[in-house]
């Protein structure tokens, strides 16, 4: 038995300002090949949205994602070969995805978000947490070391408590150790 053929999805982004009929030309072309070469799973026009930043000194592009199955890599060198020569194309991405990946939200203007199943747990504030904590317990600062490991001079050296206690006088740390 074969394995199923991974699943891809190609992000379209087009120039809004091409002309309609070119741009749905270009979207027909891929979907032609897709289908001609793979099976085409689903096709979603998400619209115009604004861009992060501008690319060719456009702010706005049209988007449209399709997901499709196929096993040929020749698909996906014409998809990237015609892809790149089209004018209309500002950007455009080729993504294989991992099996079992979710399927993707529904990203049309009119669509609402997707409900989750389940609401997630809200994260726990530090201040809370420190103020639940007891005050009388010694508590470990922010690299993880508790109170006492190092002399307060030495902290406000930088040295550590091995540093600081190296470099005291031989005869201070021998009265040290026997005590």
């Amino acid at each position: 038995m074969s394995a199923a053929p991974p699943t891809y999805d190609l992000v379209l982004m087009l120039d809004p300002e091409a002309e309609d009929a070119t741009r749905a030309k270009l979207v027909a072309d891929a979907r032609s090949a897709i289908e001609s070469q793979g099976e085409l799973v689903r096709h979603d026009e998400w619209g115009k949205r604004a861009l992060a930043y501008p690319i060719g000194h456009r702010s706005v592009a049209e988007y449209h994602l399709m997901q499709f199955h196929t096993s040929s890599a020749g698909l996906l060198s014409t998809l990237d070969r015609s892809l790149r020569i089209a004018d209309e194309a500002l950007r455009f991405r080729i993504v294989k995805l991992r099996p079992g990946t979710r399927e993707a939200p529904d990203m049309r203007s009119g669509a609402e978000p997707p409900s989750p199943s389940r609401a997630p747990a809200p994260a726990r504030q530090p201040a809370a947490a420190a103020a639940e904590e007891d005050p009388d317990e010694p508590r470990a600062d922010a690299r993880g070391e508790g109170e006492g490991e190092s002399p307060p001079d030495a902290e406000a050296s930088g040295e550590s408590a091995a540093e600081a206690s190296s470099e005291q006088p031989a005869g201070e740390q021998e009265a040290q150790q026997g005590s």
